[in-house]
């Protein structure tokens, strides 16, 4: 089984992934912005955009995620935003038909919400301590240009199934998407401090700087 979390950029998409993977044995994550980076860092500067337009990104993506739910017996994470239809059909759609089980969910939130959460995530708290409150957050910049397209797009039924999440924890996201598919996860014995400082690791884990 393939899950593929999607959602807004400040969504959850990434602990959320991370919560399901430490409580659900033989899970495993696979990013699929990996590729996308990885693309990037063969290109000079002045040719990068947005991975996703890159028909090497959709395909490669198609082709890892198929050889790992061929090979793989245990339930495939994906956190990755995609909101291009067409982009969605390549890969998720092209997964369906080649006869893998996906399922997809939209993580969705206020747009006050996920403002919040960009700001909080990673060194967000220490970048606006630094240079200001008001200071944009330069590696939110992107994330923050496509809220809104994010948040219209993934409403659409194409995207389904949908969680709003605003007054879920991440445990609790975690829980409603395993229900969902059928799927048991190990109980959350976290403390409330213990959780964050799991969850702030895992921000910082996946902090680029390039």
């Amino acid at each position: 089984m393939l899950l593929w979390i999607n959602g807004p950029f400040g969504g959850g998409k990434t602990q959320t992934a991370h919560e399901i993977r430490r409580r659900l044995a033989g899970s495993v994550i696979c990013d699929p912005e990996q590729v996308g980076f990885g693309l990037h860092r063969m290109m000079p500067p002045s040719l990068r955009g947005d991975f996703q337009d890159l028909p090497a990104w959709r395909q490669g993506v198609h082709e890892v995620l198929d050889r790992v739910l061929t090979a793989h017996e245990g339930v495939v994470i994906a956190p990755m935003t995609v909101v291009e239809p067409l982009y969605f059909r390549e890969i998720v759609g092209r997964l369906r038909e080649g006869g893998h089980d996906v399922r997809h969910f939209a993580l969705l939130a206020e747009r006050g919400t996920v403002l919040r959460r960009l700001r909080e995530r990673g060194f967000g708290h220490a970048a606006q301590f630094v240079a200001g409150k008001d200071a944009p957050l330069r590696r939110e910049s992107f994330a923050l240009s496509k809220l809104d397209l994010c948040l219209e797009r993934l409403g659409g039924p194409e995207f389904a199934e949908h969680l709003w999440t605003d007054r879920l924890t991440v445990p609790q996201v975690a829980d409603r998407l395993a229900a969902s598919c059928g799927l048991t996860l190990a109980p959350n014995t976290d403390s409330a401090l213990r959780g964050r400082l799991r969850r702030a690791w895992t921000g910082v884990r996946h902090i680029r700087f390039d």
